[in-house]
């Protein structure tokens, strides 16, 4: 009986793991859906429900410690690229394991695109859509373990 009831604990505590893992909620490695290359590694964290994401380390070849988000014209104009929050404001989509509503930043143009998050592959991968009246592009980040 004891033997039974451990084994269902330990099956649980396995399913929690992995529902754990539908989240973007973690460190992730964004790879250029252009050119296949790691470009950096951004931290998504959640506070009260909404979610937020910064750049923590820079990956590209041309990538310098100094660099700064020039092109940005909000409050991030002239912020060091390393630390730079890039993700805003992304919610969870009630019955479904989507976050939109918030906003991802490019910060080598400066722009602001509408943004949807979709963990994928037992949460893995996130496909990071980014786009601006319907049209856009998605990038497929992967879970930095």
């Amino acid at each position: 009986m004891f033997m039974r009831c451990f084994a269902g604990l330990l099956f649980l505590s396995s399913l929690g793991s992995a529902w754990a893992q539908l989240t973007p909620v973690g460190l992730w490695r964004n790879i250029d859906d252009k050119t296949g290359e790691a470009r950096a590694e951004i931290r998504i964290v959640e506070s009260a429900g909404v979610l937020s994401g910064r750049i923590e380390k820079r990956l590209g070849k041309n990538a310098k410690p100094d660099d700064k988000c020039e092109e940005c014209s909000d409050d991030r104009k002239d912020q060091p690229i390393i630390g730079l929050e890039i993700i805003r404001g992304a919610r969870k989509t009630e019955g479904k394991d989507v976050w939109e509503g918030g906003k991802i930043l490019d910060p080598e143009n400066g722009r602001n695109y509408t943004l949807r998050l979709t963990p994928i592959e037992g949460g893995k991968r996130l496909e990071v859509r980014g786009s601006v009246l319907g049209i856009g592009r998605t990038q497929t980040w992967v879970r930095v373990p």
